[in-house]
Order: C-alpha cells, then sequence, then structure tokens
C-alpha cells in the first residue's frame, strides 16, 4: 500500500479536527482495534476537486513504486463502520444542527397488528420480446459484448481521447482499431498477468507473448493508455466528483439497461471497486477485513446481470431525498431507471444497510415489490419479541407484525441468530421448512421458515454472484490516475452482462467465463492488429490461431466470399479467423 498522505474521515461522530494520515497509519489503527465485532471498511473517494487538470497526469510509473508520488488532495479514504448504514452522514450532522433539525418532520403513528400481510400487488405477466431478438439473432461472444462497447461507444472514447492529446500539444491520431487493440490487452490481461506489464512485449522466452506484440507495438500502446480520456475537460460539472468518467457512466447505464433481462426480481447492494492493486483486500484479525477501493452502488438481476450503477460520492455530493438515508435513495433511483422500461410490479430485494419502514413505504406507493432484512431501530417501534427472549424459544420460533395503515410485514426469525426482515409483498404463508446443521451433534435439523425469508435467501445475491464473476478475472493493468481502476471495473461489468446474456441466449454452445472472455480478447487482438508490416507474423498468426481450437465461431456476412476450404460461394464466416467458411466446412477447416 502506498505511503502517500490520505485525508482520513469517519463514519464516527468527534468534536476534535479531523488529522491527516498516512495510509498504512490508518491501517496499523485499524489493526489495533479489538474491541467489537463490527465489520469496518475503507473505501477511496476521488478528490472533490475532480475536475481539475491535475487529476489527469499520472503520478508515476506503475512499476516499482506504487503510487508514492500520489498527491494527498487527489484521493480520500473513508472508514466506515458497518452498522452507520451510510457513514459518509455523520460529519453533515455535526457542522449542520441547526438545519438538521430544521428539516424534521413529525412521523406518522404506525398501527401494528399481529396477522400476514394482505398485499395488493399484480402478478407478473410481463413478456421480454428483446430478449427473443437477441435469441434468434445468435450473436457470437463478440457480438454480445459489443451491445455495450458499441461503435458509438467507441468512437465516443477514440474522439475524446484524441481531443484530451491535442490539448496537451499530442497529436495522436488513434483508431477504433487501435483501441479494440487495447480493449484487447486490458481483457487479456484480466487471465495472463504479468508483474509488469511491459513484460508481453519482452523477446525473452519465458514472457514474450506474441498476439499482443503483433496487435500494437509496446510504445503506441503506452501512448494510447496515458492519454486514454472520457470526457471534455472544458465542459466538467464541478459538483461531480465522477465528472471525468460521468459520460461513460451514461453511456453505460443506458447499454445496460436496454439490453437488460426483463424480470421480475432484482437484487441491490453495494459493490467495490478495488483501487490499490494487490493490497486492495487486506485481512484483520477479529474478521474484520478491510476493502480499499471505490464503493458503488449497483442494481442487478437475480443472477448477476448488472442493470444499473452509480459510484458513491458521500452525502456532500448526493443529497438524500425523501427524508431517507444515502442508501435509499440510492434504491429509489434504481427503481426510477427500471421504470423507464414500464411500470411493472418488480421485487428488489437489498439488505439491512438499505431497509427501513419508510422505504418501503415509498416503493410500495411506487407499485414496487420490496424485501429487505432491517436493522431493529428502523422498525418503527414494532413490538415484536425480545431478541433474548426468542433465542431461548426453539429454533425456527418467530414473531411479525403489519403496519395497519401501510400493509408493511416486519418479521423477526430465530435461527442461528435472530434475524429481522420486512417486506412490502410477501408474508409469513406459505411457511416451509429448511434444513440446519447442528455442530455439536452433527446432524441435518428441519426448522420452520417463513414465506418471506425463503424467497430473500433465494433472491438477494444478484450482486454478490456479479461481484464473484468480476473478481475470477478482473483487468490487472491498470495506470496512475485515479479513474484508471473504474474503468477496467466497467469493462468487467461490460463481459460479465455479455456472458449472462450468453447463457440465456445460447443453449446448445454455452461456454464458462474464461472462455467467453478469452474469445473476446483474441478476436480484438486478431482482428485488430497492425497490418502494417505484413509476410512471416501475418502467415504464423493465421496458422497458430486457425488451429488452436479456440473462440472459433461462425457467423453471418452480408457479401458472400469464397470458402477458406472448398472454395465455393458462401455467406457465413469463422469471426476469428475472417475466413470465409461453410458451416458444412467449419469443423474440417480448423482440424489439422
Amino acid at each position: 500500500v502506498s505511503c502517500h498522505r490520505s485525508s482520513l474521515t469517519t463514519g464516527r461522530r468527534t468534536s476534535s479536527k479531523l488529522k491527516s494520515m498516512k495510509l498504512l497509519e490508518v491501517l496499523n489503527a485499524l489493526e489495533e482495534e479489538e474491541s467489537g465485532q463490527s465489520r469496518e471498511e475503507i473505501f477511496i473517494a476521488p478528490p472533490n476537486n475532480a475536475s481539475g487538470d491535475f487529476t489527469d497526469e499520472d503520478s508515476g510509473d506503475e512499476d516499482g513504486r506504487r503510487g508514492t508520488h500520489l498527491p494527498g488532495n487527489v484521493l480520500h479514504a473513508f472508514v466506515v463502520p458497518e452498522d452507520s448504514g451510510t457513514g459518509e452522514d455523520d460529519d453533515d450532522l455535526q457542522l449542520q444542527p441547526a438545519m438538521k433539525k430544521q428539516k424534521a418532520v413529525v412521523e406518522p403513528q404506525h398501527v401494528w397488528t399481529k396477522r400476514d400481510i394482505c398485499p395488493d400487488f399484480t402478478s407478473w405477466t410481463a413478456s421480454d420480446p428483446h430478449m427473443e431478438d437477441l435469441k434468434s439473432q445468435e450473436l457470437s461472444p463478440v457480438g454480445l459484448f459489443e451491445l455495450f462497447f458499441d461503435e458509438g461507444t467507441i468512437n465516443f472514447i477514440v474522439n475524446e481521447t484524441n481531443r484530451y492529446a491535442w490539448q496537451k500539444n499530442v497529436n495522436l491520431g488513434l483508431t477504433a482499431q487501435e483501441l479494440k487493440c487495447v480493449l484487447g490487452i486490458l481483457i487479456l490481461s484480466g487471465y495472463i498477468s504479468y508483474p509488469r506489464r511491459r513484460m508481453f512485449w519482452e523477446t525473452s522466452p519465458d514472457s514474450h507473448h506474441h498476439l499482443v506484440a503483433d496487435a500494437i507495438r509496446r510504445d503506441r500502446f503506452e501512448l494510447i493508455f496515458s492519454y486514454l480520456h472520457f470526457a471534455d475537460n472544458n465542459e466538467l460539472d464541478e459538483s461531480d466528483r465522477f465528472a471525468k468518467v460521468r459520460p461513460l457512466i451514461v453511456r453505460m447505464n443506458y447499454n445496460f439497461q436496454k439490453h437488460a433481462p426483463l424480470e421480475e426480481f432484482y437484487s441491490f447492494g453495494e459493490s467495490m471497486c478495488e483501487y490499490f492493486g494487490h493490497r486492495g483486500s487486506k485481512r484483520l484479525p477479529a474478521g474484520k477485513p478491510v476493502r480499499l477501493g471505490y464503493k458503488i452502488w449497483c442494481g442487478t438481476t437475480s443472477r448477476g446481470y448488472l442493470v444499473w450503477f452509480e459510484p458513491s460520492q458521500g452525502t456532500l455530493f448526493t443529497k438524500p431525498d425523501r427524508g431517507l438515508d444515502l442508501g435509499g435513495s440510492m434504491v429509489v433511483k434504481f427503481v426510477d431507471a427500471l421504470q423507464t422500461r414500464g411500470c411493472l410490479p418488480y421485487h428488489i430485494f437489498f439488505d439491512k444497510v438499505f431497509t427501513s419502514v419508510k422505504l418501503m413505504s415509498i416503493l410500495r406507493k411506487k407499485g414496487v415489490k420490496a424485501t429487505g432484512t432491517v436493522r431493529e431501530y428502523r422498525t418503527e417501534r414494532c413490538p415484536l419479541k425480545d431478541p433474548k427472549e426468542l433465542k431461548r424459544m426453539k429454533r425456527g420460533s418467530f414473531d411479525y407484525r403489519v403496519d395497519e395503515s401501510e400493509e408493511i410485514i416486519v418479521c423477526r426469525w430465530h435461527d442461528s441468530s435472530v434475524v429481522n426482515i420486512c417486506s412490502n409483498a410477501v408474508g409469513i404463508e406459505p411457511a416451509g421448512l429448511t434444513s440446519h446443521h447442528s455442530g455439536a451433534a452433527k446432524t441435518q435439523a428441519q426448522v420452520h421458515q417463513p414465506s418471506l425469508l425463503r424467497l430473500y435467501q433465494e433472491k438477494v445475491g444478484g450482486v454478490g454472484r456479479m461481484d464473484q464473476n468480476i473478481a475470477k478475472y478482473k483487468v490487472k493493468i491498470r495506470g496512475m490516475k485515479w479513474y484508471s481502476s473504474f474503468i477496467g471495473y466497467v469493462i468487467d461489468a461490460a463481459l460479465n452482462n455479455a456472458w449472462q446474456l450468453h447463457r440465456i441466449c445460447c443453449h446448445d454452445a454455452q461456454v464458462d467465463l474464461l472462455a467467453f472472455r478469452r474469445y473476446v480478447a483474441c478476436v480484438y487482438l486478431e482482428s485488430n492488429a497492425d497490418t502494417s508490416s505484413q509476410g512471416r507474423r501475418s502467415r504464423r498468426l493465421e496458422t497458430e490461431s486457425r488451429f488452436d481450437m479456440i473462440g472459433h465461431w461462425i457467423i453471418h456476412q452480408d457479401k458472400r466470399t469464397r470458402c477458406a476450404l472448398c472454395h465455393s460461394q458462401t455467406n457465413t464466416r469463422c469471426e476469428k479467423c475472417q475466413k470465409g467458411v461453410h458451416a458444412k466446412c467449419f469443423r474440417a477447416y480448423h482440424i489439422r
């Protein structure tokens, strides 16, 4: 972890002035804390003046002193206790107590009754014609990836990068073909990584990677990567910490929502875009992991397709509305994005960081179902059995109440621990049985489980599945700009979404995530390689890639060409080899 100076802001209230600390001092202080079982999380926020030109400059070489030259005013580290909810509101509470008191409103009284919920939502009957259209197109992995990094997005990045280089008096002349080579190398670094990225181009037999070296020259890649840009510096919103990447966020959110599977169940949660390379995640004693990076609010399908995302900027730049905290406000924004496709009875699942009775009420008025675990102080004084009393009862015992005016249920269930859960759509019945492992007796016991607990456990893991997929083969190459790791996160998210669509659309020829990423990387590097020096290099590429049995896909082409095997006319070709091949000749052409 680099030892540059960072501004430390804690989620706890304090009367003393906050002191700037070195990052290692922050980590050492957290390691020394042995009291309590709460988990603390560090996340990095962009600088307050993120639109300034200095944040575009590289702060040093990737190889060597990892970020030791990074100025303290570029990044701010926030230490957030898990129980603080958003963890970013306390400073405002301390600095502006009078304003908070003026905004306080009298909350309505809740009348709780012990009965099951009677929801009045319509049943889910929506169909998804767009997904049927995608299935009929039989898109290859590259075609699915380019649903998100489409021609408009590629040309936009090319134009903004060339504009930024021109502002620095550099005639870069980046083309879409070269940008795809850069993307291919970034994708490839997720499953083939070196301690230094320049090792891809070394002539040493233990490190040379001909696919990369033959696609683009090393110095050209370094030049393009150093000027990669996503916004016009003359039109940045100074109130937005992520103004440098805001146009890319808008485009990705549009494409993600446009091609998202239309489903009833969605998950909402927090994801983390790690920043400090190999030290991005650190284990602490007493089971307190600390993660370093940008916190990102994410809405996904239950299988892990990312529908909507927004990087967290804290309450200083993102003001909560409707009397909710920051997390609850983000849930409402996600629901608003979903409803652009139609006001359907979606069902959203989230954890106790976001859940409150007030949020459930707001979503119910929007016609959206919601279920989530909830902290006791957010249950609006629901008169449930005391947790200590419930723990003395047998496992599977539960207590519940329904708000008469809002038709919202709060349930407290005892299993290995006491869990509070709240819903505006699902009740207790039909209650079922679930298996519970008894460690002492080493047996499986059946315990009662309310319906809303069972559905929550089945559907809530979408964000976790997305994080798991991204973490497997995430982009390893990074620059020293504060937003470089975020760009890798966006690429990984687009690949995850493309793979999720592949699993839905291709039932007969499904590939796993690694094979999917390899296919996209190989096609981008081979199809967009620099052809200025023809001859032995191109012949070797054709010979080696033709018979490698990796990532060959037959696609339709508008112009008829001759088949590379039988030499008769064909309207299909191999996307990787860029050769016309009949479907009947496809297998024979790729076997020695």
